[in-house]
């Protein structure tokens, strides 16, 4: 329903989203990014910019990929620890022994929580495209958990991404079905605060304000994991549904935001 379905046209729609992969040396830290989930036709180019940035950094050992919860299935923060996702690219693993960290850390076992959530999956053919099948990922369903809970996951997830170069992707639209201007009005507003990493301001708004952001929580855990690592934010690009659509009286915003650590803030 989001992208190709077949082998061939997924591999070709994903290089024209962001090229063709290239042989890459080892990432030297981890690094965070938060991509959309729409249909790739609608978000594609915006999550293809992401995955380039990345991919130009070098080869992670590991992926964790926060989603959104649409069906509130589940637990508050919802993980899986064994088994195998499979897209038309391929199989990708999920990587165990991190995922068992994650659940020591607060998240909970609720394999549930993915049956029906398209947040994750949509990320997984970026990363292979961009990674291959053989990078080893862990899924996390956030739904909006207390902020001590979200600020808990990033530290624990932040303590995995010292130790080995791995990407932290937080999957996430902005604000939905509002007209263009106001959308961007909106999802500027809650961007300056994802750069500046308040973490505190960015959960307060979403909640008292009650922004359709819906990976607000991902985000959070990406930020708070940005933090403590000491991560510097940049804005690669925002589009809105209306850039693809011309139809401008409710759109849904996407963004791509990178978090880089290490010796090479640029």
């Amino acid at each position: 329903m989001f992208y190709p379905g077949s082998p061939d046209g997924l591999s070709r729609e994903l290089t024209r989203l962001c090229g063709t992969p290239e042989k890459i040396g080892k990432l030297d830290s981890s690094l965070g990014l938060i991509a959309p989930h729409a249909g790739y036709v609608y978000s594609g180019a915006v999550a293809g910019a992401g995955y380039k940035e990345l991919a130009a950094r070098g080869m992670p050992e590991w992926a964790i990929v926060m989603g959104s919860n649409h069906t509130g299935m589940g637990q508050p923060i919802s993980i899986a620890t064994d088994g195998e996702w499979k897209t038309p690219l391929g199989t990708s693993q999920i990587a165990t022994g991190i995922a068992q960290r994650l659940v020591a850390g607060g998240a909970r076992v609720a394999p549930e929580a993915f049956s029906r959530e398209h947040s994750i999956e949509v990320q997984l053919p970026f990363l292979q495209h961009m990674f291959g099948t053989d990078l080893p990922f862990v899924p996390i369903c956030v739904m909006f958990p207390r902020l001590t809970d979200v600020i808990a996951l990033g530290a624990a997830i932040a303590d995995i991404a010292g130790e080995s170069p791995g990407v932290v992707i937080a999957s996430s639209d902005f604000t939905h079905y509002q007209p263009d201007e106001v959308a961007r009005q909106i999802d500027l507003e809650a961007i300056d605060l994802i750069l500046a990493l308040d973490v505190e301001g960015f959960y307060h708004k979403l909640i008292a304000e009650r922004l359709t952001i819906c990976g607000g929580g991902a985000i959070a855990a990406v930020m708070s994991c940005a933090r403590t690592l000491g991560w510097k934010s940049k804005l690669i690009t925002y589009a809105t549904s209306g850039d693809v659509t011309g139809d401008r009286a409710a759109v849904v915003g996407y963004a791509a935001i990178s978090f880089i650590g290490g010796h090479d803030d640029k």
